[in-house]
Formats: C-alpha cells, structure tokens, sequence
C-alpha cells in the first residue's frame, strides 16, 4: 500500500470548532487488490476525525487493506479508514468494470445528483442576495446558516430568503448553537417561512432534547449528534427526521452507506456532505449519493472551496446538480 501526502489550499479560510484552517492536508492512498489498482483519500478534519499524525501512523501501519477495512484496526480512525475502503472499493469496482455507485449498489444509470447551496451569515439583505444567486444558477435547495445572531436577526433573514425564493427548499443549520428554549421558539417561528429542517439546532450530547423538537412542520436533521451516537442511537430514540453523512467522518463510502440505507429503514431521510475534501473523497460522496434511490438535495458542492485540487473536478457542478463520474471504478486515473 502507498501513502502520499498533500496539501491543498483553500479558496477562503475555514472556521471549525478547532480553529481556522487555510489548507485541507491529508493523504492519497493506493492499494492492490488482487492485481487491481484502487485509489483513496484520507483527508482528516479537526473535531470530525482523527488528527493528521494519528491519520498518518495508522495509515503507515496496515499490513493489508481488505484485512485493515474488514478488522477493527483502523477504528476511531474514522478518516484513514475511509482512505483504504475507498482504495478497496475502487479498486473492486474497477476489476467489475462499473462505476463506484452501481458497484455500491446504486441504479444502473444514475448521471446526476440533486445539491444545495450553503449561504454563510450576513445580514437578511446580504443573505437573500446570496440565496437568490443559488437559485438563479438552478440551486433546488440553500441552507443558511444561522446561531451566531440572536433568533430574531436569523428569523428576519430567512423570511428575507423565502421573499426572494418563494419555492426553493430552505434549510437552517445552528450547528449546535441553540439552548432549548431558543430551538423551542425558533422552531414555532420557522414554520410560516417554511423551513424544511434545522440541521443540528442543539449541542450534539442532547438526543432526548432532539427528539422533543420533533412533530411539528420543521424537521429535526442530526449531523454532529450522528457522529457522536450512531444511528441506532439516534433511531431509538427518534431524536431526528433527517441523517447527514459525511463519510470521512463515519469511516467510508461503505460505512455512510450502511448509515443512510439504515436511516431509510427506519424511516428517516439521509443526506450526504463533505468535510471539504479533495477531488477523490469527493467523487466518492458523489457515489454514494448516487447509489441512494430518490436521493434530495445533498452538500457536495464544495470543490470551489479548493483553491487546488487533486484533480481536475471529475463531478462537476451544474445547474443545482452534481455530475456523478461514469467510468470504472470512483474515478478515471489521471
């Protein structure tokens, strides 16, 4: 197995709970499977996964890919695993001769994925003029984020977004930065400008005050609380309407797939997002978008936050759509 490590510039700093990153380091791996060559990507993200030195020493460690993905060896090393199962899987579906999704068991044909456009924080003008930019350019769905103003300021620019966009999907996301009684009023008050969901309104650890939000005409969505439960958990206890997958998070392509396809068992809906990786975990996420049926609109346009890539964009953005690669395997060889 061969490891290489890069480094990609971002297009505009990123704010993660652990600080500002100006470039997503992370690892291009490659693997044999019996005689076929696969290739994957292990891009860590502090607060999501393992640190970059932890990704590396366990991916310097395993003896055997297919041995390492279908052991324990690389649990909570959620990135490096995700790096060799996608080496695997590529290579697996190479050696088939079909493309990642259809290999993942996705439809035979499957050309486009559904995205949404994310709207940062500004003022209701500022947000509006942005949603409505999105749209224009085909955008089906935009989720705006919210929880660095009070309640109040955030209601009064979504309302903004649904005057500007009256039939577009609007979606919030607070990333955990509501209490209880704030997420209780603002669920009432996001009602009228028919928001979809509110991803992740609460602390991840509160799966009971979760489920409480439920039940009304604005929806639940966990992300960071997926993470730290796990989907039984999260089912057991109905804290969610909606799942967000990220798979560098949750361990690979085939780990979020086990999730989605078990959120859909329980009658959940599953979206599928990115932790702003490279081109190879991105097409990934592509694929597995591509392998859910009547997938919705998913977070897998992100390739403008690299200001370099590993490769050229092999899944394309157009028209409020992902192209989803059609070759052997995740993606052509360069």
């Amino acid at each position: 197995m061969n490891v290489e490590r890069f480094a990609l510039p971002l297009s505009r700093p990123l704010e993660t709970a652990a600080g500002v990153i100006e470039e997503r380091e992370g690892f291009l791996v490659e693997v044999d499977v019996d005689g076929t060559t696969g290739v994957g990507e292990a891009t860590p993200l502090p607060g999501w996964t393992e640190s970059l030195a932890d990704c590396e020493a366990a991916l310097r460690d395993v003896p055997g890919p297919v041995a390492a993905i279908e052991g324990d060896r690389l649990d909570g090393r959620p990135a490096a695993r995700h790096g060799v199962s996608l080496a695997v899987l590529d290579a697996r579906a190479r050696a088939a001769g079909r493309p990642l999704y259809r290999h993942l068991g996705g439809p035979t044909d499957r050309r486009r994925v559904p995205v949404n456009a994310t709207v940062g924080d500004g003022t209701p003008a500022e947000t509006a003029a942005a949603a409505g930019r999105a749209v224009d350019d085909g955008y089906p769905a935009v989720k705006v984020k919210v929880g660095a103003r009070s309640l109040s300021a955030d209601l009064e620019r979504l309302v903004a977004v649904r005057e500007r966009c009256p039939d577009v999907e609007l979606r919030a996301d607070a990333n955990g930065a509501w209490d209880t009684a704030t997420a209780e009023r603002g669920f009432d008050a996001l009602a009228p400008p028919d928001v979809a969901f509110v991803e992740q309104p609460l602390v991840a650890a509160n799966l009971a005050g979760h489920a409480d939000l439920r039940g009304g005409s604005v929806g639940v969505a966990l992300d960071e609380g997926l993470l730290e439960h796990g989907i039984e958990s999260v089912v057991e206890t109905g804290a969610a309407d909606v799942v967000v997958c990220k798979p560098m998070a949750l361990g690979g392509v085939d780990a979020a797939r086990r999730v989605a396809v078990r959120a859909r068992e329980a009658g959940l809906e599953a979206v599928v997002t990115t932790t702003i990786d490279g081109a190879v975990a991105r097409a990934g996420a592509v694929h597995l978008a591509a392998s859910l049926p009547d997938v919705g609109a998913c977070g897998l346009a992100t390739g403008d936050r690299l200001a370099a890539d590993l490769r050229p964009d092999v899944a394309p953005v157009e028209d409020g759509s992902v192209a989803v690669p059609q070759g052997k395997g995740n993606i052509p060889p360069p």
